[in-house]
């Protein structure tokens, strides 16, 4: 059975961090069940240094995964540990929060451009990991970009077209993170994994999926559970986002960077900020 459209969310301009705008795909209580277990997507691009400079400084997280995938410009990022480290084009930095780490992010222009684009996605640790070891990871992109006869992609994580990504990270949500970029009017089918919940970003251009109405940029597609999705484009080509993975199913208790399971559990967080008891290991690891 082919993938349909169940949902489409429209995003939203917001400012973050130390006032940066950004392009909320989704984020939030009201949107967490349909994106399950995909917690939030924020697109971060501009050509003006001010709008993304003052970066996202020093900031606590619990019980999820952070992913930053950057595709221009470049983002200094470091924990408070001292693990740190610059992505570039095609780069990406995938934590594990786990029991608790602050950390920060600060997107910068390279060489003559100001511009600088990227997403942030965070994933929801279950709650038998929420409080598991801290982990780093700073991913650099493989040497080029994979092709095929519709076009070209990046696997980021999971396996699309036979090619691994190379994130092993969120193995109990079996995270599948592809960036596609289809050629004008042509068409990818693929099995995004029968068990896992899909979401369809439209990151540029037209799209359909299946015989769906077009879809429109800035545009995100909740799709039904099924095999197949068919991904089509219009004659000015399209990039889409497609993520992937296994639903949790489970109560969402969530205040500002700290997502878990329920509200004495936020309150317990809350409690050790102040008490400057967060951070429960000194060294996470680094893979």
């Amino acid at each position: 059975m082919d993938r349909k459209i169940e949902y489409l969310i429209q995003g939203r301009h917001t400012m973050d961090g130390a006032g940066v705008k950004l392009y909320r795909v989704f984020g939030g209580p009201n949107t967490v069940e349909l994106t399950d277990p995909f917690l939030l997507l924020d697109f971060f691009g501009s050509d003006r240094k001010s709008d993304y400079i003052n970066g996202f400084p020093w900031h606590p997280h619990r019980g999820i995964e952070t992913v930053t995938y950057q595709i221009e410009g470049s983002t200094e990022h470091e924990d408070s540990e001292g693990n740190k480290g610059i992505i570039h084009h095609g780069d990406l930095q995938w934590m594990t929060a786990g029991s608790g780490i602050f950390h920060q992010e600060m997107p910068r222009p390279e060489g003559k451009s100001e511009r600088v684009m990227g997403f942030q996605l965070w994933i929801n640790l279950p709650a038998s990991e929420k409080m598991t070891y801290p982990v780093y990871r700073d991913v650099k992109k493989r040497e080029s970009e994979e092709k095929d006869h519709w076009g070209k992609f990046r696997v980021i994580a999971g396996e699309f077209m036979g090619i691994l990504g190379p994130v092993r990270a969120g193995r109990k949500v079996d995270p599948l993170y592809v960036d596609m970029e289809i050629e004008p009017e042509n068409e990818v089918v693929f099995n995004p994994g029968s068990q896992r919940n899909v979401l369809a970003y439209v990151m540029k251009g037209k799209v359909r999926i299946g015989d769906s109405p077009e879809l429109e940029e800035g545009q995100l597609a909740v799709m039904s559970q099924g095999d197949l999705l068919k991904v089509s484009s219009g004659e000015g080509g399209a990039r889409v986002l497609v993520l992937g993975g296994k639903p949790l199913k489970e109560p969402v208790a969530w205040y500002g960077p700290i997502v878990m399971n329920t509200d004495e559990e936020i309150h317990q967080a809350l409690k050790e900020l102040r008490d400057g008891t967060f951070v429960k290991e000194k060294r996470p690891r680094v893979e």
